[in-house]
């Protein structure tokens, strides 16, 4: 997998703003086109900043109106487009049901199969060079983080060594270079340990939807490229937090510390912060020493390839 591209749709908590969307995130990970929710008016912000809509699947975090509605015009979209490809769609018990329901709604039937899968803690859904593997989060209702888990690349290959092994260029180098021994033309096999470094982790994206902090995603973000932590609140609405079950922006950092991310990105933001969202990073740097930023609607984000 070379591209790994991140675009925020959508960054505002449970209602839309002049300045930003109902939750959605467009993720290209090389010739996949993913989304992780789909909140009211994400096919136009889709439009808007340029993701395309070659969606291959949809994993929500849970079913709170504003992550889920904007699912239903997007299907029928798809269907004017020509679509006959099927559309995959992921999320927690009663995805299903609830899924089926909004998706059949109206009397137009859709051109091209949908296939609706429930996940639960722990369970992985395998793409082609990565996974994408839902976490259990803290939230009022039935709700899932997720971690895409790019597949372990393998090690550097060390061109000046093989020259000097006599290892003639060509059809050999790629051998090696897929862990396959070889034989040369003086006789030598090789093994590909011998020219080859040791594998390289891959990349680690994680999103944690709605949730207060929880040790469920302190682990699954270990050591993550990038977490996306929902911070809707700041330390003066903290009550609010633990009523709602959501987080506050200092709650996000410490979960990113303890996990010892390398990133961490907020997002899911009340419109009380809407336009000035200075104090929630002010708090969140206290805690997080590691690069943050607050998302607005049109972010894009390259993940590189770990060294």
């Amino acid at each position: 997998m070379s591209i790994l591209r991140l675009t925020f749709l959508g960054t505002s908590a449970a209602q839309p703003t002049l300045h930003r969307n109902l939750s959605g995130l467009a993720v290209k990970a090389d010739s996949d086109l993913l989304l992780f929710d789909c909140g009211e008016g994400s096919q136009r912000q889709m439009v808007r900043f340029g993701t395309g809509f070659t969606v291959d699947a949809v994993f929500f975090t849970h079913f709170h109106a504003d992550h889920y509605l904007g699912i239903i015009g997007f299907l029928r979209t798809l269907g004017m487009m020509g679509r006959d490809k099927p559309v995959q769609l992921y999320g927690p018990p009663p995805a299903r049901r609830l899924l089926h329901q909004a998706v059949h709604l109206g009397v137009e039937s859709l051109s091209f199969p949908v296939e609706f899968h429930e996940l639960r803690d722990g369970d992985k859904v395998e793409r082609g060079g990565y996974t994408v593997q839902a976490v259990g989060v803290d939230h009022r209702i039935n709700a899932l983080g997720y971690v895409l888990q790019e597949d372990e690349r393998p090690g550097k290959f060390n061109l000046e060594k093989a020259r000097a092994m006599g290892i003639p260029p060509g059809p050999l180098y790629g051998q090696l270079q897929r862990g396959e021994p070889v034989t040369l033309p003086d006789g030598r096999t090789l093994r590909p340990e011998e020219v080859v470094g040791e594998p390289r982790p891959g990349r680690r994206l994680v999103i944690s939807g709605d949730t207060r902090p929880c040790q469920s995603l302190v682990r699954a973000a270990k050591e993550a490229d990038l977490l996306i932590h929902e911070s809707t609140f700041s330390d003066d609405e903290q009550e609010r937090a633990q009523e709602t079950r959501h987080s506050t922006a200092r709650e996000a950092a410490q979960v990113a510390r303890e996990a010892g991310a390398r990133r961490l990105i907020l997002t899911h933001l009340s419109s009380r912060h809407d336009t000035d969202p200075a104090r929630l990073l002010t708090q969140a740097r206290e805690e997080f020493k590691g690069p943050i930023e607050v998302a607005f609607d049109g972010l894009t984000v390259e993940l590189p390839l770990r060294d």
